[in-house]
């Protein structure tokens, strides 16, 4: 092969090369000056807010429910040396007893709970009170219930109130209804229902509701109060 030819194939080599960099920087500029458009039209003005909306749709707070931190406690009438009142657990004294699964209203005890109110759809003691284990429930296939757990006692039968309260219709409650804005707390069963006697007791309004609306004055309908004298 001749010099001249080796020369000219040489040539064309770099000239070709040349162009595949041009061709490479042009298309990185293009697709700066792309982006760059896109966002001054707007098309990535948007990014910042909406990353900022998915963290606080992953910022979620929790949701305390108020429950018994454990069994109740029976006020047994005495003060210690400092004036507090002396409480007593139930298994102090049920322990003692064998259980009556008869007993259903206070005038059947002979002994304990005789001031206790009970209206409760005619159930027994035992129908929630645990037999074996006095400081614990049962639930009705006999599964034993921590005292803290006392909602799942209470879904076992009131079932729609158990499905409104999950739906946040049913049941008092405090904080935020968005909880990637800040923390929830909501009342259990029993912080508004007496568990021996759950029916709300009904209740007057401490003063009568007060309407924006101005009170019409007495007479016929269309009347002013001077018309109505005449």
């Amino acid at each position: 092969m001749s010099s001249f030819i080796r020369k000219s194939l040489s040539a064309a080599g770099l000239l070709i090369a040349a162009g595949l960099t041009a061709w490479g920087v042009s298309a990185a500029v293009l697709s700066r000056e792309t982006q760059t458009e896109a966002a001054a039209t707007g098309g990535a003005a948007g990014q910042p807010e909406k990353q900022e909306a998915d963290q606080r749709s992953e910022l979620r707070f929790p949701v305390t429910i108020h429950c018994p931190a454990g069994p109740p406690r029976v006020d047994s009438g005495a003060r210690d040396l400092h004036g507090q009142v002396v409480t007593i657990a139930c298994s102090t004294c049920h322990t003692t007893r064998e259980p009556n699964p008869r007993n259903r209203v206070t005038a059947d005890l002979d002994q304990f709970h005789q001031g206790l109110h009970a209206a409760h759809g005619g159930l027994s003691c035992l129908a929630c009170h645990n037999p074996d284990d006095y400081d614990s429930l049962r639930l009705a296939d006999g599964t034993r219930l921590e005292y803290g757990d006392v909602m799942n006692l209470c879904a076992q039968c009131h079932g729609p109130q158990a499905r409104d309260y999950h739906r946040g219709a049913h049941g008092g409650m405090t904080g935020y209804w968005d909880l990637s804005r800040g923390p929830r707390q909501r009342n259990s069963c029993i912080d508004c229902h007496d568990p021996h006697a759950p029916a709300y007791p009904r209740v007057a309004p401490v003063f009568p509701p007060r309407d924006g609306v101005p009170p019409k004055a007495e007479g016929h309908h269309g009347d002013t109060a001077e018309e109505s004298d005449k």
